[in-house]
């Protein structure tokens, strides 16, 4: 039944129900972001570390052009388990089928990464599908050596996160990502103690220390909302089936991978531009701050489909991703427009100065980005709700069209620094993208708005006739 009883001179009506807080999608929202925002951090501090190794440009260049693009774009397939977990894992049977599907998958990609790190597959990949430089071709195959757990823990974890944030344990997201970092960041203090060991090598060990860390942490405190609410939950008709799942997943995953896609296709443009090793240098710096204001906006997706569900909930999470754009875009801005960007890529981030001033200019690029991410959240959401996720994959589709065709034009052109270049193609792209889910996601926004006037209109009233 819809909102409270109340008694009334034997006269019973039924109340609208409240409309969801902000309060409420604030608590739901703010563990999330502090989980995405410390994993944020994980780039830039593995980069400042890096900075202050030997051979800084080099190993900066092997793991941002090399190693991170395909390590990411491997584990593309599973990167979406965040979203599927948080939507579908509403009883106990859809929570195996899902967990079965995780560790099946995740296992296969876990041989692909075998395969192209251990074998000469690597040299195809690296030197004629990315064009990386000579020089950062044998680092690069060390890290992804050593990055051979990424995918597996990976996985793991955001199935888990998913069964979390759906019983309302968002907060112990947030506490896996600070074991996650504080695993990171032990790492890179003893390899920047001892001082003699290269920075991929140190990078690739502290990364995978921290999502292997991270994944166990996940794995625990999952297990009592399993045996408590998930395994308690009542059965939902119908069930969910592998077909279900697959044909509400797959487009997820075409997402992923088409979205992840772009970091690999960056690299091999950025290899083919003016300023190649400075600018392959600079771009895990800057995508690693860039990512961190974007972060905030891409936690909010799973707020939106943990919440679009309640009663009356479409114009208080609408309200609330204005208020997100406005605030991520405030905050970048200010960032990209004073000192605080020399002094980040210069004295926390070690970069040398004319590669700190590179990374400055390249900044006020990618101001709007941070708006976007938020945006994409509000309607990406929107639609999951809807189970179109196909419209998901139109607007990647979208992005990775255009910045394909705009880094080629740069390549063609071979006149622009690739890091500036590189950073408008994917505003450019993004805001198109951005622009495709509004269209989108209105079908998907109207069903909300009418169910929740709906809610919002008193039920007829029922005489007593005692």
């Amino acid at each position: 039944m819809i909102g409270e009883l109340t008694y009334n001179l034997g006269v019973i009506s039924t109340a609208p129900s409240p409309q969801l807080s902000y309060r409420r999608i604030f608590a739901t929202w703010w563990p999330l972001a502090a989980s995405w925002l410390l994993m944020g951090v994980e780039l830039p501090a593995v980069s400042a570390f890096v900075a202050r190794m030997p051979n800084p440009a080099i190993n900066l260049a092997a793991y941002g052009g090399i190693v991170f693009p395909l390590a990411l774009i491997i584990e593309s397939p599973i990167i979406m388990l965040l979203a599927a977990s948080t939507a579908l894992s509403k009883d106990e049977p859809s929570y195996n089928l899902i967990r079965r599907f995780m560790l099946i998958t995740a296992a296969a990609l876990t041989g692909l990464h075998i395969l192209i790190a251990f074998t000469p597959l690597y040299y195809f990949v690296a030197e004629s599908l990315l064009g990386a430089p000579e020089v950062i071709v044998e680092p690069g195959r060390i890290g992804l050596m050593i990055m051979t757990p990424w995918t597996f823990s990976i996985a793991y974890r955001r199935f888990n996160q998913g069964v979390l944030i759906r019983y309302n344990h968002s907060k112990k997201v947030g506490v896996g990502t600070i074991v996650r970092l504080t695993a990171d960041l032990i790492v890179l203090v003893i390899g920047y103690s001892i001082g003699s060991i290269q920075g991929i090598v140190v990078a690739t060990v502290a990364v995978s220390a921290g999502v292997i860390s991270e994944a166990i942490y996940s794995g625990i405190v999952v297990r009592p909302v399993v045996q408590q609410q998930v395994k308690t939950s009542p059965l939902i008709k119908p069930p969910l089936t592998l077909k279900n799942f697959l044909r509400f997943y797959i487009p997820l995953v075409l997402t992923s991978l088409l979205n992840l896609m772009v970091l690999p296709l960056g690299s091999a443009a950025l290899s083919r531009m003016p300023a190649a090793l400075p600018s392959l240098a600079v771009w895990p710096v800057i995508s690693g701050l860039t990512f961190m204001f974007r972060s905030v906006g891409v936690a909010y997706n799973e707020v939106v489909v943990a919440l679009l569900e309640e009663p009356r909930s479409t114009r208080s999470l609408r309200r609330f991703s204005v208020i997100l754009t406005g605030v991520t875009t405030s905050l970048i801005l200010i960032m990209a427009l004073t000192p605080l960007s020399l002094l980040w890529f210069n004295i926390l981030s070690g970069l040398e100065p004319q590669l700190a001033d590179m990374a400055s200019i390249g900044l006020i690029l990618a101001i709007p980005t941070a708006g976007f991410a938020v945006l994409q959240s509000w309607y990406q959401g929107l639609i999951l709700h809807g189970g179109r996720t196909r419209s998901i994959t139109e607007a990647v589709v979208l992005f990775l069209g255009s910045i394909v065709i705009l880094l080629w034009i740069g390549v063609a052109y071979g006149e622009v620094t690739g890091l500036y270049w590189g950073l408008a193609s994917f505003t450019i792209a993004m805001f198109l993208q951005t622009l495709w889910l509004w269209f989108r996601s209105r079908p998907d926004e109207r069903v909300a708005q009418e169910r929740d006037e709906l809610l919002n209109v008193p039920a007829p009233v029922a005489s007593s006739t005692d």
